[in-house]
């Protein structure tokens, strides 16, 4: 499991404003990406290399 001691969270551009459904992103540690629910902050969360991160998005901007 990834240290993410330091992240510094910031919810998705890309989730929705009614309070639900939203997706937070901590990139500002060295060698991992951390995906996480807003909702469930002390939940589970999900750890990515940079670079799978960065192509998942691209991808997602392909794919609109």
């Amino acid at each position: 499991m990834a240290d993410l001691t330091g992240a510094r969270w910031r919810k998705s551009t890309r989730s929705g404003g009614n309070g639900g459904e939203c997706v937070e992103v901590a990139d500002n540690l060295a060698g991992v990406v951390a995906v996480r629910d807003s909702k469930d902050q002390t939940g589970p969360t999900l750890a990515f290399a940079p670079a799978a991160w960065s192509a998942f998005i691209q991808a997602t901007k392909t794919t609109r």
